[in-house]
């Protein structure tokens, strides 16, 4: 058992050490020339931005709890804008306490890197995280993704080490039809991690929003071909609601290798 500890923080140190390799590396972002004398002031400027992007978002979120006090031990819903986009999701599981806190644009490096806002006031039973697919839309690799991912857990169990925590895939949207390969990669990547870490659910979504083709249903979204529409959001609660009960925890979802066969049938034609 202690061998078994030592490698499994072997392992996750070095997930953390690519994960801060990667910080910053979205969107074509260039590393800041450090001169002499001028590296402290530069360096203050990039952290500067980095914390006021979600600024209005996570006041927001302070305003709202200032207002109504959210209960504790309930389910968390973090991520990007298909989590703030979520009609009423606060109410669509019967019977439990849900806290939305979505931010659109967002990236699972913002969630990574914001855990102490989005996450440790509500000291929930579950979290269930939808990020990833900005990442790839702003240049971030798969493996970048996953890392982050594991950077998330991580803080999250540093604090909160009892706490469930399930990641929705990245979903097939039309409009990024030419990440989808990327987007399966990156799914394949958290499912497999998913699988050997404890108390870490995979939510396979992706899926279940494919045609008999294997490509996107386009009359699961909105006329952006980004964001869903109801019909979307049914299957999306039609999948969770299995994952939310306290005495089922459940498995990983589908396979590495099984996502890694539907990402080949979902790769755009030539």
């Amino acid at each position: 058992m202690l061998s078994m500890r030592k490698t499994k923080r072997r392992l996750t140190k070095l997930a953390l050490a690519l994960y801060s390799l990667g910080l910053g590396a979205s969107a074509g972002a260039q590393p800041m020339p450090v001169q002499a004398g001028r590296g402290a002031p530069q360096q203050q400027r990039a952290v500067t931005a980095v914390d006021t992007r979600w600024k209005e978002s996570f006041d927001a979120f302070a305003a709202a709890d200032l207002q109504q006090a959210p209960q504790t031990g309930g389910v968390l819903f973090v991520g990007s804008s298909s989590i703030r986009l979520w009609d009423d999701l606060e109410t669509q599981f019967d019977k439990m306490p849900v806290i939305k806190r979505g931010f659109g644009g967002s990236r699972m490096l913002d969630v990574a890197e914001h855990v102490e806002q989005l996450v440790l006031p509500y000291q929930p039973r579950l979290i269930v995280v939808y990020a990833g697919d900005n990442d790839l839309a702003e240049g971030r690799t798969p493996q970048q993704v996953l890392d982050s991912f594991v950077a998330f857990v991580e803080r999250v169990r540093a604090e909160l080490p009892g706490t469930r925590i399930a990641y929705l895939s990245i979903k097939p949207s039309p409009s990024r039809v030419a990440l989808l390969p990327q987007a399966m990669q990156a799914n394949a990547l958290i499912a497999g991690y998913s699988a050997r870490t404890p108390n870490l659910d995979f939510i396979d979504i992706y899926s279940r929003m494919l045609d008999a083709d294997g490509k996107p249903r386009t009359d699961l979204y909105s006329a952006d071909a980004l964001h869903m529409n109801p019909a979307g959001y049914a299957i999306w609660k039609a999948t969770i609601t299995p994952h939310l009960l306290p005495q089922q925890p459940q498995s990983a979802g589908l396979s590495a290798a099984a996502l890694q066969k539907t990402a080949v049938s979902a790769r755009p034609g030539p």
